[in-house]
């Protein structure tokens, strides 16, 4: 079965959340985070990136730099609590979590098997690196977070 998609985007500056989010309707969520990102201004690290109100439109407009972060979408209504497993993970209101290590690495857990199927096409799209489905045969995490 598979759980999600995961793949590398360059380690610099650029959009690359908002490029990995395209297929989903970002304001339809409400987003709980941790880790660290910032926004570029003037080809220096700025303010860290969060996830609140405008999130979109921030993410499209501005550059940011993404050292690790740990966003879980949940549809707005739900109960929004931290997930740390894959089981925690299924028994939630949380749709999706997005891991991203080490400025490159990017996992993402999705309930929905079509927005996975949409996530994955997407990076193909983005040309980003080594592509491939997260599945219950592959899938060595033991804990979402990074």
């Amino acid at each position: 079965m598979k759980r999600g998609v995961s793949f590398q985007i360059p380690n610099e500056y650029g959009r690359f959340l908002w490029r990995i989010l395209q297929p989903l309707e970002i304001t339809n969520y409400n987003w709980q985070t941790s880790g660290e990102s910032y926004f570029v201004v003037d080809g220096e690290l700025d303010d860290e990136v969060l996830f609140k109100t405008d999130l979109a439109k921030r993410l499209k407009t501005n550059q940011y730099y993404t050292i690790f972060v740990e966003p879980q979408a949940f549809p707005c209504g739900k109960t929004v609590n931290q997930i740390k497993t894959y089981e925690e993970f299924v028994d939630s209101g949380c749709e999706l979590v997005l891991l991203i290590a080490d400025n490159s690495y990017v996992s993402i857990y999705c309930k929905n098997k079509h927005t996975i199927e949409k996530l994955y096409f997407n990076a193909l799209k983005n040309d980003f690196a080594d592509v491939q489905f997260i599945t219950d045969e592959n899938d060595t995490r033991t804990g979402l977070t990074v």
